[in-house]
């Protein structure tokens, strides 16, 4: 290994009599297996399933202690594998980091190779995790999307929109040319949905109370949804005839109650997006397009940075459903 010492710091997450607990820990390296990568990890991000995983959700992490972070960029310390050689600088993202396996919220992670990105020349490591797994499955569901809509075909919703998948689908929807409509479940966030590009902003208990009928008003051509339940019915059923929506999250529900109609009588078609395991060749034009023609220029608008030393604090406030945008990780500092 290159590095001159024998330990590296983490935020550990331990049990203690049912409570889980995390703090800084000094941790010790573990020898390279065969096809893996060492990467210096210069930035990490906060997400939804990070904060599950911090809290003890067995469904996210089955094993502590335990470090979180299922998003890491840096740089390449040690390779055994031919992919990738020492000095590159990569992206990992999802599979089973930060779940069982040690994630990102750490100095260094050791992973197989065939996890990680080579980091696009046109984008640095800090914006590549302002995008992160958010950004990966904002870009898979916007990819989608503009296959089959294009600006002109009306309005694109988009839900759980001050999140860090909403807000950056806002963002690069917006530059893209679509008429994007925000739903958020904040009032004061309107005028911060309005600088990212939404044209119109609804609130999310106004969706949450639209009527009962099998099929609604067609208000949208398109949607994105970031939350499952009954946001996501009630898209679907104020959805145009040949109109797409993408389904990504289910932090309000994980199921829905339709009729057959919205398909069969319109034509809707419901697509849905997985980050996690998708091909490594998705992973590659998604990444380029948002380094590139996706990029927006208010990149910073949608992330606050932080230190590893604010982790827990901003865990707490995640789950609590009072942050907004991307909360980025440096670990450089």
């Amino acid at each position: 290994m290159q590095q001159n010492y024998s330990t590296f710091k983490a935020f550990r997450v331990e049990e203690k009599c049912g409570n889980y607990i995390g703090s800084i820990k000094e941790m010790k390296f573990n020898p390279l297996k065969s096809n893996d990568i060492l990467v210096k990890v210069h930035y990490s991000s906060l997400n939804y399933k990070d904060a599950l995983s911090a809290s003890g959700n067995k469904g996210v992490t089955r094993n502590y202690p335990h470090t979180p972070g299922i998003d890491a960029v840096g740089k390449i310390e040690q390779s055994n594998s031919d992919l990738f050689k020492t000095g590159e600088n990569v992206i990992v993202t999802s599979y089973d980091l930060g779940m069982d396996t040690d994630g990102g919220f750490a100095e260094y992670i050791q992973v197989p190779a065939e996890w990680a990105v080579k980091l696009p020349e046109e984008l640095s490591m800090k914006e590549a995790m302002i995008y992160g797994t958010a950004g990966l499955t904002a870009g898979m569901s916007i990819l989608r999307l503009t296959e089959l809509l294009k600006p002109d075909d009306g309005k694109i919703v988009v839900s759980g929109a001050t999140g860090g998948v909403g807000a950056l689908s806002v963002s690069i929807l917006n530059k893209l040319g679509y008429f994007v409509v925000a739903i958020t479940g904040k009032e004061s966030e309107k005028e911060y949905l309005e600088t990212l590009g939404a044209k119109e902003v609804i609130f999310r208990g106004d969706v949450e109370n639209f009527n009962k009928k099998p099929l609604l008003k067609p208000l949208f051509s398109g949607a994105i949804d970031t939350v499952g339940g009954v946001i996501l019915e009630n898209i679907i059923k104020s959805t145009n005839s040949m109109g797409v929506v993408t389904c990504c999250g289910n932090v309000a529900s994980p199921k829905i109650d339709l009729t057959v109609y919205p398909f069969i009588l319109r034509g809707i078609t419901l697509i849905g997006i997985d980050s996690q395991n998708c091909s490594m060749n998705y992973r590659e034009v998604v990444w380029n397009k948002l380094s590139l023609e996706w990029k927006p220029e208010q990149l910073d608008h949608t992330c606050t940075e932080i230190k590893i030393a604010d982790l827990q604090d901003k865990i707490n406030l995640m789950l609590k459903g009072k942050l907004k945008g991307r909360t980025i990780l440096n670990l450089t500092i």
